[in-house]
């Protein structure tokens, strides 16, 4: 979008037509309204599309007479995230050094005296300074610039909190590296420190966790995040007085339809307990907490056993309720031996199956193409190693919420020993 476009998109009539045809396919609004060279039609089919999607990851901003670019969109936290960041950052002044849409500057609007908000595209700022005008928001300062040479302008301690997401793409291509991000936190992390006491460094979900402190000297907390079973970040937060304090590890399980928020926290060393056999039930935890390496925690928390000594799958006599990741029922595990294992297919007439796979030579396509199995969203087969290392396969069923009666008819064989 540009300049000129978004003074188009904000006439009267554009918008008429925008609301009008809000739930129009915005190819099929393009090729209706290509005619019309009074009005932005790209722009507003542009428009068209961003607010279907942000329907569903801004439901309560999407509300509003919002204006959106694609990739700002795209790259833009989810209100579930920007809520859980809002609940824990607060204080007087605060700047956003990476502004981008401006999801998490609105919710941070909602606990900060003062907001200042920094972003290098002229347009994008115009379209937050609508944005904010159109939710009431008035204490953001916008500004269009270099959010680096815009921060060392201002006095020592003069912000309670930095927020920054840097862009992470690099030449073109995404780039999970700290060093690799712009601005480059590395490089300004003891610029920052002496503008705030606190910064919190919104980072990729891919990003290595570990060694962080290397980098990242005042590191205290690293928080992982998912919504709805998928990792969508991980927090790093700064602290001035914990230069010589080791790091705190969290995970945190968020949902879009509840306010419960579940999180796991590693509080010194933990065994991993081995399972002798698969029992009755089978769990694989929140993303969130295998990538912050929690696993150990839960099982000890919930008391449960790890199937294998280098994998994430827990197993357990009881069903544990609200458990954070996702639980089923075992039916059967077995040695994994190609030539026999069609026919345990056919003996449990499985035809079809979501296929799991970990620290498994084979992928989950080439296990589906070579015994010609549909998906499922009930039916799921496990392939992993028991606790001796050798290659085995789990089928269990999804447990879902009321089925108990459905399953306990379901029979199950033991596993192999330890």
């Amino acid at each position: 979008m540009t300049l000129d476009e978004l003074q188009r998109l904000l006439d009267q009539e554009a918008q008429s037509v925008i609301h009008l045809h809000q739930s129009d396919d915005p190819a099929a609004f393009a090729m209706q309204f290509h005619a019309r060279k009074d009005l932005p039609v790209r722009a507003m089919a542009e428009q068209l599309a961003c607010r279907q999607k942000a329907v569903k990851k801004l439901p309560t901003l999407s509300q509003h007479n919002l204006l959106y670019t694609p990739l700002a969109l795209e790259q833009s936290s989810g209100e579930c995230t920007a809520a859980y960041k809002a609940s824990y950052m607060s204080g007087k002044r605060m700047i956003d050094l990476s502004g981008g849409l401006g999801v998490d500057t609105m919710f941070l609007a909602r606990v900060f005296g003062e907001v200042v908000y920094c972003e290098r595209d002229q347009v994008l700022c115009a379209v937050v300074e609508h944005n904010l005008k159109q939710c009431g928001i008035s204490n953001v300062q916008v500004n269009h610039g270099d959010s680096v040479d815009l921060l060392s302008s201002y006095p020592d301690g003069f912000f309670d909190w930095i927020f920054v997401d840097p862009a992470r793409r690099e030449l073109g291509r995404r780039s999970i590296a700290l060093d690799a991000a712009s601005p480059d936190v590395v490089v300004s992390h003891d610029m920052m420190l002496s503008k705030a006491k606190r910064v919190c460094i919104k980072a990729s979900p891919a990003l290595e966790i570990s060694g962080l402190k290397k980098l990242l000297p005042a590191l205290q907390t690293i928080i992982v995040v998912s919504v709805d079973r998928e990792c969508k970040e991980i927090l790093l937060l700064l602290d001035r007085g914990a230069r010589e304090k080791p790091v705190t590890v969290k995970a945190v399980c968020l949902s879009s339809n509840s306010e419960v928020v579940t999180e796991v926290v590693r509080d010194g060393l933990v065994e991993r307990p081995l399972a002798c056999l698969l029992k009755e039930y089978f769990y694989e935890p929140d993303p969130a907490i295998i990538k912050a390496k929690l696993s150990d925690v839960l099982a000890r928390d919930s008391g449960l056993e790890f199937v294998n000594k280098n994998v994430d799958y827990l197993t357990s006599e009881r069903k544990i309720e609200a458990f954070p990741g996702r639980s089923f029922r075992a039916i059967e595990v077995v040695p994994y031996k190609p030539k026999g294992f069609r026919g345990f297919l056919e003996r449990h007439a499985i035809t079809g199956a979501s296929i799991q796979r970990r620290d498994f030579p084979l992928s989950p396509e080439e296990l589906r193409k070579k015994f010609g199995l549909l998906e499922s969203e009930r039916a799921f087969l496990f392939f992993t190693r028991d606790g001796e290392g050798h290659p085995i396969c789990i089928y269990a069923l999804r447990c879902f919420p009321g089925d108990e009666a459905a399953l306990s008819g379901q029979g199950q064989s033991e596993g192999p020993g330890c």
